[in-house]
Parts: structure tokens; sequence; C-alpha cells
């Protein structure tokens, strides 16, 4: 784990824990690269070809940000966004039902010790609705958290933007103001919407998609081996 300076006090403060899902608490094995695929070919795009391991590398490289707006830029129109869109969601959704996912070890212990620690927790996804209440039924995690939110529940902007964490502050009212807010996820767009929302600490994770010199080439205060280390960090311990 490696940290800028924060003192103790600033850490032992946060009240409102904003945590991504994929990456970062589930662990989903590459579902979002093989649910791409079959949304591509729906659009003419064949795996193996030139244009879709072009496709395929920018999905990688924008993993965390809202899923509609990674499909605006690769196919153009809103037409052709939109269904891409609705093909990528049914195909993750089947393969998550299908039982591939899991949590990432330690996630939903995690969760439990700081909600027991008096925090609140929400947590945020880049996918639609639909695909974040399969990933919540998947995993029995429908009664862990009081609040979950995607990019819908705001207005449609996902990371990297701040609302989604902003509007956890507004719903959760667990803080008296954002630096007792933490943000954490598996990509630099998870920090980026942290700091953006001016988050007390806002941390990258090592189980999912980028590394840690994304994460502090975005600013991240902390660099995480997986999220099971934050409630020892925000104890102070």
């Amino acid at each position: 784990m490696t940290t800028t300076t924060l003192t103790t006090t600033t850490l032992t403060d946060i009240r409102l824990v904003v945590l991504d899902m994929a990456g970062t608490t589930v662990a989903d094995g590459g579902l979002v690269e093989r649910a791409f695929a079959t949304a591509a070919r729906e659009l003419g795009v064949e795996p193996g070809t030139e244009e879709h391991a072009g496709q395929l590398a920018y999905v990688r490289a924008t993993m965390g940000e809202s899923k509609i707006s990674v499909f605006r830029h690769l196919f153009g129109d809103e037409d052709r966004a939109q269904q891409a869109n609705v093909a990528f969601e049914k195909a993750y959704g089947e393969l998550v039902d299908g039982g591939l996912i899991t949590p990432l070890p330690g996630a939903r212990e995690t969760i439990e010790e700081l909600l027991a620690d008096g925090r609140s927790v929400a947590l945020t996804t880049g996918f639609a609705r639909v695909t974040q209440d399969a990933l919540l039924d998947a995993l029995g995690w429908r009664d862990l958290v009081p609040l979950t939110l995607c990019p819908a529940d705001v207005g449609g902007r996902g990371r990297p933007y701040p609302d989604m964490v902003l509007e956890a502050f507004l719903r959760t009212k667990a803080a008296d103001g954002v630096h007792q807010v933490a943000v954490v996820g598996d990509t630099s767009y998870d920090v980026r919407s942290g700091l953006r929302a001016g988050a007390g600490l806002v941390a990258g994770v090592l189980t999912g998609a980028h590394g840690g010199d994304a994460f502090r080439e975005a600013g991240a205060s902390h660099v995480l081996d997986s999220v099971a280390d934050l409630p020892a960090l925000l104890r102070g311990t």
C-alpha cells in the first residue's frame, strides 16, 4: 500500500465510503470484454478484425467509465450507441446469471466492517441499473448496503464525473462535508470522480483494470492491494 500524507484524524473522520463494484468488490473474470464482443458483433464489428482490436483497446482503457459513454465514442450516432449498450447489458446480464461472478476476497467482510464501524457505504457502477441489480442479486447483496447507484440514477452522467459520489453524499446524509467521504475503485475514472467530488480520501485498488502508476497519475491519495485493506486504514491502525 502506498499513500500520500493524510493525517490519522482525516482518515478516522470518514463517514461515507463510496465503493465501485466490478474490479473493486466484485470479480467478473473479464465478462466486460466478453459482453463487448457480443455487442460489437451485433453492430457488425467481428472479433479478429483491426476495427474490433482498436475498439477493445478503448474499452480496456476506459474501464470504469459509463458504458453508454464508451459506446457513444465507439459507434458515433446515438441510435447505434444505444443498440450496442442494450446488447452489451443483455450479454453481461446473461453471463452474470450463469454464475460467472464472485465477490473479491474480503469484499463482503470489508463492507460489513465499515458498517459496523458506524460508516455508511454506497456501491456504484458504470453499468445500467438492470445490470447492477443482476450483480446484487447474484451476490446476495441486495440488503447489504443502504444505497446503490448507477449513472441513470444521477441523470446519466457516470464517471469520471462526480455525480454518483455527490448523490451518495446527498442521499445518505452520513457526512457533514465531502471531506468525510472516501471513494475507492479499480480505475483512474474512479479516482477522477472522487477528486472532482472533493472526497477526503480517494484510493485505487490493484484488483481490477488499472495499476498503481495510473492511480498516482490520476491523483489518488492511496493505492491499496485490495479493498480488504480499507477498514484498518480508516481506523488508523
